[in-house]
């Protein structure tokens, strides 16, 4: 239980990190409050598409990801970001925009996306090596 909430405290410090780096990424937070508790879940949302739709997307592409040598992987990870901005924004009712996405699905919400991923994934790396060390110590 407490490495989900690690988990999602880390995709929620990823992807603030992300709309602040990214200029077409938007996630309002706002004062301490309601604005924090909805970038959380936006990270909820984010760590269950990761564990969830993540694995069967990656299995059913990996014919194409075989022949680009990985690069698909970007896009995979671009279009999943996007899609938890859509469930976000149509689903839940929190401002989560990336490049106008949603409603409009054009050249600046891919290149934010694929960006956004890029980072997303860096900043989640990296705390997650700093969450290793804490299984490592037998703090679970």
């Amino acid at each position: 239980m407490i490495d989900w909430v690690v988990r999602i405290v880390i995709n929620a410090v990823a992807l603030i990190v992300a709309a602040k780096i990214i200029p077409n990424i938007h996630l309002i937070l706002g004062p301490l409050g309601i604005g924090w508790v909805k970038v959380g879940i936006v990270a909820l949302v984010f760590a269950l598409v990761n564990t969830y739709v993540k694995p069967i997307v990656r299995a059913l592409s990996f014919p194409i990801t075989l022949v680009t040598l990985g690069l698909f992987a970007f896009v995979i990870n671009a279009a999943l970001f996007l899609l938890v901005a859509w469930i976000a924004k149509t689903g839940l009712a929190i401002p989560f925009t990336v490049g106008g996405f949603p409603p409009t699905l054009g050249s600046e919400a891919l290149i934010a996306a694929l960006l956004g991923s890029i980072v997303v994934s860096v900043v989640s790396t990296i705390l997650g090596m700093a969450n290793f060390g804490r299984k490592v110590a037998g703090l679970r």
